[in-house]
């Protein structure tokens, strides 16, 4: 029987065509089973072209940055989160890392402040090896005669100074004068509310009794909201911190001085 050879040829492609199909999608198969990055990154390699490369590309780039974002987490520090960003821009995890930083940002000391010493003008040390140089003794001067001295009028008591009022927002507040910052925002006092009502559900018992203020500040980059708690002892603000932190969420206390300085 005489067979035509282009019809041969055309039969040897298809075969091979479904061949090589098959062959990708058991690689893919495979690659999803293992769902490492690993796995995808072999893939990619082995098919650039492929059927399933964009989805093998789209997969190892979330799980290159999850590794990432863990490894910025377990350092926790603005540094590592600022190198998270430049690698992964507009990730799933951006706006988080932006947020850590403002906070990192926000309990940084101000800049020009004066280092406090021990004694002016240097160390204790410093000061009692120069001491400052005595004044020369004034000639003594010729004793007056004693006179009675005159009585004075009686002193009216002075009044008590009148209790300042408490105002709305902080009547009922707890006593102290440190603050506990949980975020800062840009796209809006929304995503603070949203964010208290997801850390009060999850933590109530650390943050019973405690109602939060959204306080809008203009910077550089724009407006930013941050959700803070107000009227803190120092005692509490760090207990809140601390069971925050261990739990990778972030949060900041603001001594008084800090506290007032931005309000």
């Amino acid at each position: 029987m005489h067979r035509n050879p282009w019809v041969v040829a055309a039969l040897a492609a298809v075969l091979i065509g479904l061949s090589g199909c098959n062959r990708e999608q058991s690689a893919w198969e495979k690659a999803r089973a293992a769902n490492t990055a690993a796995s995808y990154d072999q893939f990619v390699k082995d098919y650039p072209n492929g059927a399933f490369t964009a989805q093998a590309r789209a997969q190892l780039k979330e799980l290159n940055e999850d590794r990432d974002w863990q490894a910025a987490r377990d350092a926790d520090t603005q540094e590592a989160y600022r190198t998270f960003l430049t690698n992964h821009p507009d990730g799933k995890w951006s706006e988080e890392a932006r947020i850590r930083i403002e906070n990192f940002t926000l309990a940084q000391p101000p800049s020009g402040a004066p280092a406090a010493s021990a004694a002016v003008g240097g160390s204790p040390a410093a000061a009692a090896a120069n001491p400052p140089p005595s004044r020369a003794a004034a000639p003594a001067a010729e004793p007056e005669p004693a006179t009675a001295p005159a009585a004075r009028p009686a002193e009216k008591p002075a009044r008590p100074a009148p209790k300042a009022r408490e105002s709305a927002a902080t009547r009922g507040a707890p006593r102290g004068g440190y603050a506990v910052q949980l975020g800062a925002y840009k796209s809006g006092p929304a995503a603070a509310d949203k964010r208290w009502r997801a850390l009060r559900a999850r933590y109530g018992s650390v943050l019973h009794g405690l109602k939060p203020r959204v306080r809008a500040t203009k910077t550089s980059s724009g407006r930013v909201y941050r959700l803070q708690l107000e009227g803190l002892s120092a005692a509490r603000a760090h207990a809140i911190c601390k069971r925050l932190k261990a739990n990778a969420q972030p949060c900041i206390v603001l001594p008084p001085a800090r506290h007032r300085a931005r309000r």
